[in-house]
């Protein structure tokens, strides 16, 4: 990808939902709701304090994020659906190295 967001900015790609209910039902894809979970894919160098010093993001690319239902603006680059937002519209990290040690 070649974009490179500005200060606190964070491009997410959405991670794809469960086709099925925990019944079985399959959900046709006009009534699933847009997936509010998603891999981070670049970020942007941060913010700046009165100072002046920049103060970087926490999260990083690659990192499993969890966001708000009505955060980021959408958008398309290389023909993919990406959103861009503030890293505050970030709700949390998904930590997956925790989830794996569990299962």
């Amino acid at each position: 990808m070649r974009f490179r967001p500005l200060h606190d900015r964070v491009v997410v790609r959405r991670v794809d939902s469960e086709q099925k209910t925990a019944g079985g039902i399959i959900i046709p894809d006009t009534a699933k709701e847009k997936p509010q979970e998603g891999v981070v894919l670049a970020v942007g160098p941060g913010t700046r304090d009165e100072q002046g010093h920049v103060i970087d993001l926490n999260v990083r690319v690659g990192d499993r994020v969890l966001f708000g239902k009505w955060s980021g603006t959408e958008i398309k680059i290389d023909g993919e659906d990406l959103l861009i937002m503030k890293e505050s519209d970030i709700l949390g990290v998904i930590d997956t190295s925790a989830a794996r040690k569990a299962a």
